[in-house]
């Protein structure tokens, strides 16, 4: 499996990426806008620290215009994954930036199962499934995922699935089990999931003994 960051956060990046355990990054408009820079100048930062895709996003609605943002955004970095809303346009604006342009596109705001069918049909390199934002109207978040993964293997269908809106470690854990591709996740979801009481406890065991025999490495 995968591991994007979904931030804009260049430090927190940076220390990510430090670690060898980031894939690549996913940044959205509301990022942007906490990150308190500009869209061209942040994405050219990230894209400088993460050799995986960057999903930079376009913000336009309508087709023609989504195309001229796709080219200024495709000019950050050779490696900027264009993400797209999955609307007509957006699927439409997918089809001719992997055939035409080349490029790496994310198709996001998936929300059911028909409309990553669609994304897949259109050539999307990644749909993003958002499980956060289903769980939170009462609905299971990771049974998407996992219609999603049973219709893409039907066809064989090269999408990769980037399970999105991650609000847990638990979410991580069963996107894995279910079989996704990838999981985008804030910073802190990412850190945790090297957290266990029994890792803690134990460590402090054996530093504990270790000092008890009087001896150093090295």
């Amino acid at each position: 499996m995968k591991f994007f960051v979904d931030t804009a956060d260049v430090k927190d990046i940076r220390e990510l990426n430090d670690l060898g355990l980031l894939d690549g990054v996913t940044t959205n408009p509301s990022l942007i806008l906490k990150s308190g820079g500009k869209i061209a100048d942040v994405t050219k930062e990230i894209c400088n620290i993460v050799k995986g895709p960057v999903s930079a996003e376009v913000t336009a609605t309508e087709y023609s215009e989504m195309m001229q943002q796709a080219k200024v955004l495709a000019k950050i970095a050779d490696n900027v994954c264009i993400k797209v809303p999955l609307t007509l346009d957006g699927l439409k604006a997918c089809k001719t930036i992997r055939t035409e342009m080349n490029r790496l596109v994310n198709v996001t705001l998936c929300f059911s199962a028909n409309q990553a069918l669609l994304a897949a049909k259109a050539g999307a390199s990644f749909i993003s499934p958002f499980v956060g934002r289903i769980d939170d109207i009462g609905i299971d978040g990771m049974e998407l995922i996992q219609e999603i993964r049973q219709i893409y293997d039907n066809y064989d269908f090269q999408t990769e699935i980037l399970v999105a809106s991650v609000r847990t470690v638990n979410h991580v854990k069963q996107a894995a089990l279910i079989g996704a591709d990838v999981v985008t996740v804030p910073p802190a979801t990412l850190k945790a999931l090297v957290k266990h009481p029994l890792t803690d406890k134990g460590l402090e065991q054996f530093l504990a003994d270790w000092a008890k025999t009087g001896q150093s490495i090295g």
